[in-house]
């Protein structure tokens, strides 16, 4: 399989959120448009609005597991179960590379500044203080070797 890592890695540095970066870098593994792919994730970054709770990358992730073993039946409790636990050896894999999956804690930010909902210029300064990229990649990494280990 193609990897994916580098494209959510471009995908980030062009503009895209941290969701968006990650979900859009499968969404052709998981039968999603583009369009759809950048809406659905597009509330997500910055920790869900910018709120720095879960990762937005990491909620990407979610999202794809979802999409990949996922169940329509939502009495179907096994299903749920094993959708539940890749999430989790996901967030396994993910925690190998940082300590968390709570975005403010993974960009070492207090917890009692109020964030705004204005993001961040991307300028060269931005990339360096920020390891967003680097996030983006490793949420990429963890579903490559995760859900998709096997294509």
């Amino acid at each position: 399989m193609e990897s994916r890592v580098e494209k959510a890695v471009e995908n980030f540095k062009s503009g895209c959120n941290c969701s968006q970066a990650v979900l859009l870098a499968f969404a052709d593994l998981i039968g999603l448009d583009e369009k759809t792919a950048m809406l659905l994730s597009s509330g997500l970054g910055g920790g869900v609005g910018r709120m720095r709770e879960v990762c937005g990358a990491f909620n990407a992730a979610a999202i794809v597991v979802g999409m990949k073993v996922g169940s329509l039946d939502p009495n179907d409790r096994q299903a749920k179960k094993h959708t539940y636990e890749t999430v989790q050896k996901v967030a396994e894999e993910f925690k190998k590379t940082n300590h968390s999956i709570v975005c403010r804690e993974l960009l070492g930010l207090d917890k009692s500044k109020k964030e705004t909902a204005t993001p961040d210029e991307r300028t060269a300064e931005y990339y360096k203080k920020r390891p967003c990229a680097h996030i983006v990649a490793d949420a990429a990494r963890a579903l490559e070797t995760v859900v998709f280990n096997e294509e």
